[in-house]
């Protein structure tokens, strides 16, 4: 009689392989999902309100507020709950809150100015809230150009992490540039003026226990 072979039984079904490899597909739907709205109101619906250039513009700075905030979200709950695994995400939605930045930017640029630099120049210089959400700009793209794994090891990670802590001045100057752009209803920048320093908290306090 042949001798009994037991046979390997199956690896064991796991939540957390399921979600970790899920995650960042998860993500990137959700990460679309406000631009394939706007591209839906735009194209299909036409329901923009009654001025379509600042409703697009204004509604793409929203969502690039938003999606620092929620990037600026992943170390603290990371710290406040010990799943490790959402620390995969803090790159992808980093990257999308430039993404959407570079959207509102180029609302304004293109379809608001039609490339008037002189008129843009001006607004700048002159539109205290255009100068902070440009600081804002500049503060962040050198983040955005760095934050492949090729540039983390040219620069070391030390340096790396120094260069990225501007993620936290450019969220206080999006925030501002929230508070100068409208002229009454503070109650959703006051929101998110709060939820930033909830978060910059929470990492301050880590860092002083």
């Amino acid at each position: 009689m042949p001798a009994d072979v037991t046979s390997p039984s199956p690896p064991a079904f796991s939540w957390n392989k399921l979600i970790s490899r899920g995650l960042k597909p998860v993500a990137h739907v959700l990460c679309l999902l406000p631009l394939a709205w706007l591209l839906y109101l735009t194209f299909v619906t036409g329901n923009l309100g009654a001025n379509p250039v600042e409703y697009i513009i204004r509604y793409l700075g929203d969502w690039a507020l938003r999606f620092l905030l929620i990037a600026l979200a992943v170390t603290p709950v990371r710290i406040l709950t010990g799943w490790l695994v959402v620390a995969r995400l803090r790159r992808t939605l980093g990257l999308y809150a430039f993404f959407y930045v570079l959207l509102h930017i180029s609302g304004y640029v293109v379809i608001d100015h039609f490339f008037d630099w002189k008129t843009i120049w001006a607004d700048i210089v002159k539109r205290t809230y255009i100068t902070v959400g440009m600081a804002a700009l500049l503060m962040l793209l050198p983040l955005a150009v760095t934050s492949t794994d090729g540039m983390i090891r040219r620069l070391g990670g030390e340096r790396w992490r120094k260069l990225h802590r501007l993620v936290y001045p450019a969220g206080v100057a999006g925030v501002i540039h929230y508070f100068l752009m409208i002229k009454a209803g503070y109650q959703q920048p006051l929101l998110y003026a709060v939820i930033l320093t909830i978060l910059l908290g929470i990492r301050l306090y880590r860092r002083w226990t």
